[in-house]
């Protein structure tokens, strides 16, 4: 009798402890749940991909239960308290936000089409005529009559070069000419580039608007890109110590370092004693890595031709004097790889981040079932035609304005609603006042359709809450793991680590709902 009365209190021990879970939660620590889609989440993340297997399931709930335990031990010393946690906690959370506020795929591919643009570099001349900082529509008419009468001319016939300096100095005020043997992509204003790289081979442009002006631009050549080159070189100037030498005598002297490089004198040592290039001179000559337009034209051309290391060209001319250079090496251009980091950070600022973003700005506008109203845009434009965006006279017009501009999801936008949006966000590059409104325009609609998928984000995304989650208990596994264990000797971890589980065991009960979990697994 005594002996059922003990095994009748053991059994109604067992099953007092084994308290009945809902079938959404895998087990409790303590009095703290875990739910089954955590559970799950965490066993995909450490690989185990099938717990239909019994045993798998009985180890993955064995080491589940450990680090759950760790995470309550932190917890009771209050390591989630802690002004750290918070702080890289919520920096995570920002930075896990802002990749779901995002198409990464779109944006590496923005990159790479802009990157295929190295495989060409551009010759080109361009006559610039300026517009003002803030120039409204009205001001423009004239710049552009102007800009068409100037590319007459060179349609005519005259020469680019010549009618280009012939303004410039007439009226440098208003009018510039450049002319760009070597350009590349992400150095200027993005729609001077994207107009430039379109156009064929010897075209002469229709007046192109930048937030700078309208240019004419001449393309002259489409040059393959031959990479980039490190030389060193002696320079020989035509005045030298304050005496202006005859192009002859300097030739005699550049004639005669040269032949002593070729019977075997260093290179580096003559450049230290001849070249009037005081800088590089300190450096035996060596001059920085180049490519095409950055250097001029002739010593460009040398350079480019020599082949191999060590090559030396003979004594050549430019404006400067006369030149004897050495090649260094031979590089290739930049790798995507190389330049995808910084070129994504000045892509993120300014004008080109409308071509960034495209990718997640469409897939927005087509979740949100996006329309856009063009006749109420337009009349918008006709203020832009007398008025500045920013001005005040360009709001007091646009807040009387009612009709709808653009609809996202089920809600209406108005051309009022805009131009308070406007007048608190007026963050545009352009100079132009249509330009300048466009941009805002887009920020306006990327701002509503982003917090629209912000408010979305854990019904879109339930994994999203599981990621906090796990990187919340990970940031308090680490630190406790390193206050119990981890700082100490490492012959005495594991020895440690085990005892400490066993304390954690006694101090925490530990409830396992095992007819959901192995009905889970069975569906996964």
């Amino acid at each position: 009798m005594k002996k059922f009365f003990v095994s009748a209190l053991l059994l109604a021990s067992i099953s007092g402890s084994a308290k009945s879970l809902p079938d959404t939660v895998a087990m409790t620590i303590g009095d703290k749940p875990v739910s089954i889609s955590e559970f799950f989440y965490s066993a995909e993340k450490n690989g185990e991909n099938d717990l239909s297997d019994e045993k798998k399931l009985k180890d993955f709930v064995q080491l589940f239960e450990n680090f759950k335990l760790k995470v309550a031990d932190a917890e009771s010393q209050q390591m989630d308290k802690t002004k750290d946690f918070e702080e890289e906690l919520n920096k995570y959370r920002s930075e896990l936000i802002a990749s779901y506020l995002s198409d990464k795929a779109a944006e590496e591919q923005t990159i790479e089409a802009e990157y295929s643009r190295m495989n060409e570099v551009l010759d080109l001349s361009h006559i610039l005529l300026f517009l003002p900082e803030k120039t409204v529509g009205k001001d423009t008419v004239s710049v552009y009559q102007r800009a068409l009468g100037i590319r007459q001319r060179l349609q005519n016939g005259e020469n680019f070069e010549t009618v280009g300096k012939e303004l410039m100095q007439e009226d440098p005020k208003h009018i510039g000419y450049e002319r760009v043997r070597g350009f590349y992509p992400m150095r200027t204003v993005k729609a001077f580039e994207d107009a430039v790289y379109n156009m064929p081979e010897g075209e002469l442009s229709m007046p192109i608007r930048t937030k700078l002006g309208f240019h004419i631009v001449k393309l002259h050549r489409r040059i393959p890109n031959p990479g980039r080159v490190q030389v060193a070189h002696i320079l020989l100037p035509f005045t030298q110590d304050s005496v202006k030498l005859s192009e002859v005598q300097v030739k005699e002297q550049a004639d005669s370092i040269y032949h002593q490089i070729l019977s075997g004198s260093d290179f580096g040592e003559l450049a230290a004693q001849f070249s009037a290039d005081k800088a590089t001179a300190a450096k035996q000559g060596v001059l920085p890595v180049f490519g095409l337009g950055e250097m001029v034209q002739d010593f460009e051309k040398e350079a480019f031709a020599l082949q191999n290391p060590g090559d030396v060209s003979q004594p050549f001319k430019t404006q400067f004097g006369y030149h004897i250079i050495k090649l260094i090496k031979k590089l290739d251009k930049p790798s995507l790889n190389e330049i995808k980091k910084s070129w994504h950070r000045k892509m993120a600022q300014g004008e080109w981040n409308f071509a960034l973003y495209k990718g997640f700005d469409d897939r927005m506008k087509k979740e949100y079932n996006y329309t856009f109203y063009p006749e109420a845009y337009a009349e918008l434009e006709q203020l832009c035609y007398d008025h500045f965006p920013t001005d005040k006279a360009f709001f007091e017009k646009a807040q009387s304005m009612e009709k709808t501009l653009a609809r996202m999801d089920t809600v209406n936008f108005t051309q009022s609603d805009f131009a308070i949006y406007l007048q608190r966000c007026p963050f545009s590059v352009k100079t132009y006042s249509g330009d300048f409104m466009q941009e805002v325009y887009d920020l306006f609609v990327r701002e509503i359709l982003t917090n629209m998928e912000r408010k979305n984000l854990t019904k879109k995304h339930p994994e999203f809450n599981l990621l906090i989650n796990e990187y919340r208990d990970g940031i308090l596994l680490f630190a406790i793991s390193n206050e119990k264990v981890w700082n100490k000797p490492a012959d005495e971890q594991k020895e440690i680590e085990e005892a400490w589980l066993k304390e954690l065991r006694d101090k925490y009960s530990i409830t396992v709902n095992w007819k959901a979990l192995k009905n889970a697994a069975k569906n996964k």
